[in-house]
């Protein structure tokens, strides 16, 4: 594991090449700027905080727990026209309707952890499912990840398609259960449980590991033990459960290099829409946590030059992030 290797990743049908001696050349590039400590628990010009204004002039209800709206300055909308016909089978356009929310977490804008609503999570999949094909609930934390709010939000964007990971993932899963008879990432789930050897954390439900194909540094993948196709056939019990899992995971994130740590994360649970009339059985859900730091709270990972034009390339192995990880305390810095 020592010497240059690539790995595959079956959910993506790709490699990705891991030199795990990279990671000790010497560091003369660009150094990110460490996430602001100072955060005020409710700013007035904030547009996302209880009583504040918008952009759009709409004025927030002085909200005490988890506040959805419409997202003012969607990507999708629900009465797009169709594009016009091509003339030519290079350039093709198809029609692309959605609409796009965003949930804020907690009224606070400086929480340390601040703890998503599931239940509102599995009431919007089913709100927005049964008109829509996809629903992708994804969260970006940190500037560094182009959130420029610090307040504790995400985002929910659901289209009329299938985006190209849902496509990818749906063909990779079915193919896999075709040739297996077993869901992949069931199977995967069990055989990550035996070895251990890229387990963070565990629960009687779920585990988090960084995965054998992990492309970003401190990637990491969330598993439920049993079947499940998408968060609105979880129950109070694993959801319960669930909040405690991605609770320890938040921590260990924060702990790595004691920074407010971001990562773009989000769940794949199976289509919906009409696919709801499809046997999906072949799905199971999981969610992606995609962190960009590589050495320090201000040295991140470069997707760029070799992973643009050729393929994914990492500098340490899975099994060493996700040691490190594990052996990190779970009470928060802040705490300590």
């Amino acid at each position: 594991a020592e010497h240059q290797h690539t790995r595959y990743n079956p959910l993506r049908d790709d490699w990705v090449l891991v030199s795990a001696h990279r990671v000790k050349r010497p560091w003369q590039g660009q150094l990110e700027k460490p996430p602001p400590e100072d955060v005020p628990r409710w700013d007035p010009n904030n547009p996302l905080c209880p009583g504040a204004t918008r952009a759009n002039g709409e004025v927030n209800p002085q909200y005490e727990g988890t506040f959805v709206f419409p997202n003012d300055f969607p990507a999708l909308q629900p009465d797009a026209p169709e594009p016009d016909d091509s003339d030519h089978p290079l350039f093709r356009a198809a029609a692309a309707r959605g609409v796009c929310k965003v949930m804020c977490f907690h009224p606070w804008s400086d929480l340390t952890l601040p703890l998503m609503s599931l239940a509102k999570w599995a009431e919007l999949a089913t709100e927005l499912g049964a008109s829509y094909s996809w629903v992708q609930i994804f969260e970006n934390k940190g500037a560094m990840m182009g959130c420029s709010n610090p307040h504790p939000h995400c985002q929910v964007w659901a289209s009329s398609f299938l985006p190209n990971e849902a496509c990818l993932e749906y063909r990779t899963q079915r193919q896999h259960l075709s040739q297996h008879g077993v869901p992949m990432l069931l199977e995967y789930a069990e055989q990550e449980a035996h070895r251990k050897e890229r387990l963070v954390v565990e629960n009687e439900d779920w585990l988090v590991v960084v995965p054998y194909w992990a492309t970003w540094p401190y990637q990491t993948l969330l598993l439920p033990r049993r079947h499940v196709c998408r968060l609105q056939d979880l129950s109070e019990g694993e959801r319960d459960s669930l909040a405690s899992i991605m609770k320890r995971l938040l921590i260990k994130y924060d702990n790595l290099f004691e920074v407010s740590f971001p990562y773009s994360m989000g769940w794949h649970g199976a289509p919906m829409g009409p696919y709801l009339e499809e046997d999906c059985k072949h799905w199971q859900l999981h969610a992606h946590y995609y962190p960009p730091l590589l050495r320090s709270a201000t040295v991140r990972k470069f997707m760029v030059g070799y992973e643009m034009l050729a393929q994914a390339q990492r500098d340490l192995t899975p099994e060493q992030a996700a040691e490190r990880l594990r052996s990190l305390p779970e009470v928060h810095y802040k705490q300590k």
